[in-house]
């Protein structure tokens, strides 16, 4: 059993073996959702959460994300003290979002801030599916707008990495008016200038999809991801016809033109940088 914790490292998560499985305590291993196998939890972690053998991307949290981006104690948060409220008086929506914060860490569905990626200054925006499964609610919505507009008055590029199920039903239409108030920031920042890499991550749906996900300067995605607007048992009862295995899949979009590139998650770090450095003026990215 030992060698299953003290072999020599490899490049890519290692198989336990079965007695090895029987052996080590609950939570030190981890199953792939794509093809079953189970990996030790802390090589996988440092294979970004994508499995060795299939290849599938697991999620990963929004400081998973800007940890495995960002140069080490570069990252300074912004807004993150901004908390949603009950605007509607919907029935246990509160208590469902202090539980959300217990569980994970954040005060929001959505992490903001800026650092520097390869010594590039970027502001970034990491939505996190834990948190009322990455839906955009006035909060989400207003810390994405806030992010991009200091993006354009600091003259940075910006990164969005989207995880959503959509607007916030809670919430009702002024989670709806986030889709136009995200659109309208992007707009002035495009029109000064600025850079945006939009990188859609597995789910990618509805409202989100809807607006500030697919306007960037460049639309990227992870393999695998969902990415749609209306759920696929919807659009088939709409247009009464059967949907290809694939549809809504990152692949299935980038075939049909409505996606840049899928990028493996191993080289999203240099994909940016490369755009960074191509978009760098003056001195400054942009």
């Amino acid at each position: 059993m030992l060698k299953d914790f003290f072999g020599k490292k490899k490049k890519y998560a290692s198989i336990p073996s079965e007695q090895g499985k029987l052996d080590v305590p609950e939570g030190l291993m981890k199953k792939c959702q794509g093809c079953r196998k189970i990996y030790y939890r802390k090589e996988m972690i440092k294979n970004l959460n994508v499995c060795p053998n299939c290849g599938h991307h697991h999620k990963l949290t929004a400081w998973e994300r800007i940890d495995s981006l960002f140069d080490e104690g570069s990252f300074q948060e912004w807004d993150e003290n901004l908390i949603s409220s009950n605007p509607l008086g919907f029935p246990g929506y509160e208590e469902k979002l202090e539980s959300d914060r217990k569980k994970t860490g954040l005060n929001e569905a959505v992490v903001s801030g800026k650092g520097t990626i390869n010594k590039h200054p970027t502001v970034v925006c990491v939505m996190d599916s834990r948190f009322r499964m990455g839906s955009m609610g006035s909060v989400v919505g207003e810390k994405i707008a806030r992010a991009v507009e200091e993006a354009r008055k600091q003259s940075l590029p910006i990164i969005i990495f989207t995880a959503s199920g959509g607007a916030r039903m809670q919430e009702g239409v002024l989670s709806l008016m986030q889709m136009t108030k995200t659109s309208i920031a992007i707009k002035r920042f495009s029109d000064s200038g600025g850079l945006m890499l939009s990188i859609m991550t597995n789910p990618t749906t509805g409202g989100v999809s809807a607006s500030f996900a697919s306007i960037g300067d460049y639309n990227f995605a992870e393999p695998g991801a969902l990415i749609g607007f209306a759920g696929r048992r919807i659009v088939e009862q709409t247009i009464r016809e059967k949907l290809p295995d694939d549809f809504q899949t990152a692949e299935f979009l980038l075939e049909h033109g409505q996606l840049d590139k899928v990028i493996h998650r191993q080289d999203l770090k240099q994909t940016i940088t490369t755009l960074l450095m191509m978009h760098k003026k003056g001195g400054e990215s942009k």
